[in-house]
This record gives structure tokens, C-alpha cells and sequence, in this order.
């Protein structure tokens, strides 16, 4: 399920999102999931928003592949790190053992839960034996909309853990904090790096 409604305020609020995310510093994130691939690894930014993240791993000498299901993020992307990212939807990804890296950084959350496993088992099926994969959600339990009418699933850490072995990964790092996000709230989230091992 694609909800538009959520992609239509990412559209109409691009501005405000790109001022958010460029007040943030590198990511402790990145360099952990970075560190663990080698020189020059294909990396799928699946759900690369504005582009900062894939730039500043562009940057480090990774190849990187960036799509997002918001036309206008996608254009802001390219706009401001001539990224050449696409547009495209979780459930356009149907690459079989191309990638070495996954990264899906606040991005899975707006799917819902009823999709995830098969977003998961895409995710698998699109990474190399032996590739890494970064994914960080919001912690809570169930399904809402944020005040500006975003759709969010949220995931309590062992509910991600466990999702993550019935698709065939192996959790090796989970980082924790807590963020201001568009909406205006500060909430809790966590980081989990995979790696697919067969």
C-alpha cells in the first residue's frame, strides 16, 4: 500500500524538510554503516528524502543509487547534489543480489505493517550474500498519522528484531536516541544494522 497523503506533504512541504535535515550533523549512523563495506560498495538509498545522507556517502567514494516515492524530494536531491535519484515506490524494488548496502534511513515507518515483511523480504532478496542493511524507525506500538497527517507504523526493538531474522538477516548494531522531527515533536527512535548472511 502506497499512501499518497503522506508523499503529497512531503511535496508540499519540501522546504521546511530540507531546512531540518541540513541543520543535522554527519550522522554517527552513516560512519558505522559505511565502515563496514568496502572502498567503493553500491549502496540503494531507499527513501533518500532530499539527499543529504547519500551525498555525504557519495562523498566518502561509494556508488550510490538514490530513489524516493516524492517527485519533488527526488528533485531537491538532484537539485542540490546532482545525485541522480528517481522516484519510486518500496514496492518498485526488485533487484536480486545487486546491492552491497541497504540504507533506509526514516523511511520504512510511513509503510504499513501489513507490508513491511514483504518489504523486508525485497530488501533481502536485492542485497548481495554478505550485504549490510541500516534501517531506523520511530519506537512506539501501532499505527496514527502525525499532526500534519503523515501515516507512521511504529516498532518496539525486539518486534523489529524478530522481523528481521524471519527475513534472513542477522542484527549486529542498534543505536538509540530521540529527534525533533517536522511535525514539531521530539521523539525516540532506534537504528538496527543487518547483514544478510545467506
Amino acid at each position: 500500500m502506497t499512501d499518497n497523503q503522506t508523499l503529497n506533504i512531503y511535496d508540499e512541504n519540501v522546504d521546511t524538510y530540507q531546512r531540518l535535515v541540513d541543520k543535522l550533523p554527519e550522522l554517527e549512523s552513516i560512519s558505522q554503516f559505511t565502515g563496514r563495506l568496502s572502498p567503493g560498495a553500491l549502496i540503494l538509498d531507499l527513501g533518500c528524502g532530499t539527499g543529504n545522507a547519500a551525498a555525504q556517502m557519495r562523498d566518502k567514494g561509494f556508488q550510490l543509487v538514490c530513489v524516493d516515492g516524492s517527485p519533488k524530494m527526488v528533485k531537491a536531491a538532484n537539485d542540490a547534489f546532482s545525485l541522480n535519484a528517481t522516484t519510486a515506490l518500496f514496492s518498485d524494488l526488485n533487484a536480486t543480489a545487486h546491492y552491497d548496502g541497504i540504507w533506509a534511513n526514516f523511511s520504512l515507518l510511513h509503510a504499513a505493517k501489513e507490508d513491511f515483511p514483504t518489504y523486508l523480504k525485497a530488501i533481502h532478496t536485492a542485497l548481495k550474500t554478505g550485504g549490510l542493511f541500516f534501517i531506523s524507525l520511530k519506537s512506539g506500538k501501532g499505527e496514527k498519522r502525525d499532526r500534519l497527517g503523515r501515516f507512521y507504523a511504529y516498532y518496539q526493538e525486539d518486534e523489529l528484531e524478530n522481523l528481521l531474522l524471519q527475513a534472513g538477516f542477522k542484527p549486529e548494531h542498534t543505536r538509540r536516541g530521540s529527534l525533533r522531527g517536522m511535525a514539531g515533536n521530539i521523539e525516540d527512535w532506534f537504528g538496527v544494522l543487518s547483514r544478510k548472511e545467506r
